[in-house]
């Protein structure tokens, strides 16, 4: 290990580097369970990162400006533990030995919100660089806002430290190549490039040249040949810093350094023997102490940080004071915890006749998107079939980062880890395509549940009804699937007056992602429908005359269908009410009380929805009474799917008589 001597003292890098390799294997010990691998292979990278690069503050970690690390390789976390302790983080180490158990601050995959000095959740591998290309675009942009008015408030790096899995999942492969286009020269990749995986020799599965990949992108491709050097790292990564491209820094590195088991698959996620890290910490010089650290390693480490980032909380506090008033207001926003936007001075654009859901959202979208700076967001693809285009907002490229429409391209995977890397850096962004293929986002959306981020995600086309595209572009089980996935509001609006509820309850109201369910077909604007009371999940949208026969539930196109099939049973002398129910979630979480106003116990209930039947159980205990698809669509026109499935007004009207009788 390289001995860098300072100016201001002679300190032993090669040590603190020690330490840390030693503090992440002793938490593993601990806790037996955890992956030592890169805790021994890459403790010289974090370690040269946050020494010599990243700047943060200690005593406000969350401060707007500071460059972002994200640990992509998330089975990483003993090491970033470590590390953030030894920084300085109000990470005890209490806390270190509690490391994967019930209710610490160290969790087995580090956690956004739960660890100081943690930027986003990571573990899913691939997600993190594909979340990092999102935080640059977001400093891309609103560093563009600022620079125009001859301000530099804002202009951190976003820094990844990936490894073979990352670079494995397409999703990381999708987000670099729009980076590589986008010329996103605030992110810096860090490859730890061991050659080794967890079923073994990487060889086996993964053979392309990576910096050849990441070159054909449009990145910088710099190699570190050995990563142990913390000399040739901290060039490596001013040389990145030099760049007008995003950097890939490939870290030749030796999985479980020291080890009796170092570069084999076994050391990747296996707790070591005592005498193996009895021998690891003789072969470094330490103490065979758990969790014995330093006090000059900490202060040694410690001193380069405090150095080099004195000022740079107090630089960013001045440089707000001096901000016009507009552009303080502008970037409050972003140091706020809670982002919502207040919908006021509203406008929609009502036109007479039928137009489709997704026709609505545009207007909608648009309209708040007059009034405020913070919605940011794209397509994949499908702007002009999902209708999410910011008229006469610019499109975000290299050569105008001010645009707001972003072009993700066919990447509904990557563009659903980009939403909340804009997310983590404050916007409240939106991403489109149709409902059939939010499977490509799940994961993602996974991630932005957990972190409780302020994502909106607008999917349309979003039945068999879509008709002649056939199985595969109609959804059956994606509502169901959304609807299950904790902390995701799901809208599934019926018309125009929906959907703009649907938008003021996501902005006002809902702290965490949200999406938007859309009809491609065109609908009336309902009488009955009230954007007001969309907040509350479910409500009437058609009462009894009198005696109250049965209730018919439904959302999004299907409300049509009901409130005609309502009206026709009148005739018949069947007093229905109708509910729209646009949230479930919502509608559950209301008081008993209102709940037993809109839908009283003991009367028949029916759902009508062209969707699984799954979302329905907590609200109507027997299967017979919700009309739904649970089976694949198939090719042909609306009309004659509808009649294959039973949607059709007719059909609709005896089997809701048949089941009222």
């Amino acid at each position: 290990m390289l001995t860098i001597k300072r100016e201001e003292s002679d300190i032993d890098e090669g040590k603190i580097v020690n330490q840390i390799r030693a503090l992440g294997i002793d938490m593993i010990d601990e806790a037996q369970s955890g992956h030592p691998g890169i805790v021994l292979g890459a403790a010289p990278i974090l370690y040269t990162l946050y020494a010599h690069h990243l700047r943060f503050d200690i005593l406000h970690p969350d401060w707007f400006n500071r460059d972002r690390f994200i640990m992509s390789a998330g089975h990483g976390s003993a090491l970033l533990y470590s590390t953030l302790h030894m920084a300085g983080f109000n990470i005890e180490v209490d806390d270190l030995k509690k490391f994967r158990k019930l209710d610490s601050i160290t969790p087995g995959h580090p956690e956004y919100g739960v660890t100081p000095g943690v930027d986003m959740t990571t573990g899913p591998l691939g997600q993190g660089i594909a979340t990092a290309v999102g935080m640059a675009i977001a400093e891309a942009h609103l560093a563009s806002y600022f620079h125009k008015k001859g301000q530099n408030v804002v202009d951190f790096y976003t820094y990844v430290l990936c490894g073979d899995g990352d670079l494995m999942e397409g999703v990381s492969y999708e987000a670099a190549s729009l980076a590589g286009t986008l010329k996103l020269n605030k992110l810096i990749i860090l490859y730890d490039s061991n050659r080794i995986s967890l079923d073994g020799k990487t060889s086996l599965a993964f053979t392309e040249n990576v910096g050849d990949r990441f070159s054909s992108f449009g990145f910088k491709v710099i190699t570190v040949s050995d990563g142990e050097n913390i000399l040739e790292l901290d060039n490596a990564l001013k040389e990145a810093k030099t760049s007008d491209k995003p950097v890939f820094i490939e870290v030749k590195t030796t999985i479980g350094k020291f080890s009796t088991l170092e570069n084999t698959n076994t050391v990747h996620g296996k707790p070591l023997s005592k005498e193996d890290i009895s021998n690891i910490k003789k072969k470094m010089g330490l103490r065979d102490i758990a969790f014995a650290v330093s006090s000059d390693t900490i202060e040694d480490f410690q001193h380069f940080i405090q150095e080099r980032n004195r000022n740079l909380y107090q630089e960013f506090v001045e440089c707000l004071d001096t901000l016009e008033e507009e552009d303080r207001e502008m970037l409050d926003f972003f140091l706020k915890k809670k982002r919502k936007i207040e919908i006021t001075d509203f406008t929609y654009p009502y036109i007479e006749g039928m137009e489709g859901l997704r026709e609505s959202s545009h207007r909608t979208l648009n309209a708040i998107a007059k009034n405020t700076n913070y919605l940011f967001g794209g397509s994949a693809d499908l702007f002009g079939a999902c209708n999410n285009y910011l008229e006469n907002e610019g499109d975000f490229s290299y050569q105008h980062y001010e645009g707001r429409n972003i072009y993700f391209g066919v990447r509904e995977h990557a563009m659903g880890a980009i939403l909340n890397g804009l997310a983590l850096v404050g916007y409240r962004p939106y991403g489109s395509t149709f409902l059939s293929f939010s499977d490509y986002l799940k994961p993602s959306i996974r991630l932005a549940a957990l972190m409780n981020l302020g994502v909106i995600y607008i999917f349309t086309h979003d039945s068999i009804s879509v008709g002649e595209d056939g199985a595969t572009h109609q959804p059956v089980e994606q509502l169901a699937s959304l609807r299950a996935t904790p902390n995701l509001e799901v809208f599934r609006p019926a018309d125009a007056n929906e959907v703009i509820g649907s938008y003021k309850t996501i902005l006002e109201n809902v702290e965490g992602p949200a999406a938007i369910i859309l009809s491609r077909n065109k609908v009336n604007i309902l009488e009955s429908t009230k954007t007001s009371e969309v907040i509350k999940g479910g409500y009437i949208v058609r009462g009894e005359t009198l005696n109250l026969h049965g209730i018919i539930i439904a959302t999004g196109e299907e409300v049509h269908l009901a409130l005609e099939v309502a009206r026709r049973l009148y005739s018949k002398g069947f007093d229905i009410r109708v509910v729209s129910m646009p949230n479930i979630k919502r509608f559950m979480r209301m008081n008993d009380e209102y709940r037993e106003s809109i839908l009283p116990v003991g009367i028949r209930k029916v759902v009508i929805e062209r969707a699984s039947s799954y979302s329905w159980n907590k609200i109507v205990f027997n299967d017979k009474y919700i009309i739904s698809v649970d089976t694949f669509g198939e090719s042909g026109s609306k009309t004659e799917l509808d009649q294959r499935y039973g949607f059709d007004i007719p059909t609709l009207e005896e089997k809701i008589e048949n089941l009222l009788k």
